[in-house]
């Protein structure tokens, strides 16, 4: 596989706390998102001119499934087929509960084994609630942050107000990583933007 300058995991929340209509506003909100001229822009900015993505679901312990195998974005067409996948995956695990450390584990796997060339391996972590199965995710988040990974969240504050602390405490890490909040899913389409925005732009990007 030819060289790209960011691999991005993209681990969604498809535990019980979020019903059919949220998981609906969360897979639309990422493909409203590819299909941004300015998300597409920053995808073909870099050196290698190219990003790989994949869309991985997370609930229980065990509960793990790739929504959308890693596609090499260098282009607008590219974007669009990136953008197809997202809006056509189905839920592929079962509501349960939120076994964040694990499916951050999950997440690192992929990078591991991705079988190219990149600059950055990023994963990008978007739910609305905090652990409660299976591995702490801080002790996770280290392991990957020490192999030279970077975490960044997204915290859906609709039903746990404080989760923001807990994405800061627990989630992200590795240099530039960031978590933000939005309100609620009505909001996150504009959310997962901006957040692309800053993530495949790295540092560059306040």
């Amino acid at each position: 596989m030819e060289p790209v300058d960011l691999a991005l995991v993209l681990a969604v929340d498809a535990s019980s706390s979020v019903d059919f209509d949220e998981f609906g506003l969360m897979m639309g909100g990422y493909a409203a998102a590819f299909r941004d001229a300015e998300v597409q822009a920053a995808m073909v900015s870099g050196t290698a001119g190219a990003v790989s993505v994949t869309l991985m679901l997370w609930s229980n312990i065990g509960a793990q499934a790739v929504g959308v195998p890693w596609l090499r974005v260098a282009g607008a067409a590219d974007a669009g087929a990136l953008s197809a996948a997202v809006e056509a995956c189905p839920r592929l695990v079962p509501a349960g509960a939120t076994a964040l450390g694990e499916a951050m584990a999950a997440g690192f796997a992929l990078l591991g084994a991705y079988r190219g060339a990149f600059t950055r391996g990023v994963m990008d972590v978007s739910g609305d609630g905090a652990w409660n199965q299976g591995r702490s995710p801080g002790p996770v988040r280290d392991i990957g942050v020490a192999a030279g990974f970077v975490v960044n969240g997204l915290a859906v504050l609709n039903e746990e107000p404080d989760l923001l602390a807990h994405y800061v405490e627990e989630v992200i890490g590795g240099p530039g990583s960031f978590a933000m909040p939005t309100a609620d899913y009505a909001s996150f389409a504009e959310a997962i933007r901006r957040k692309l925005l800053r993530e495949i732009g790295g540092a560059m990007v306040a």
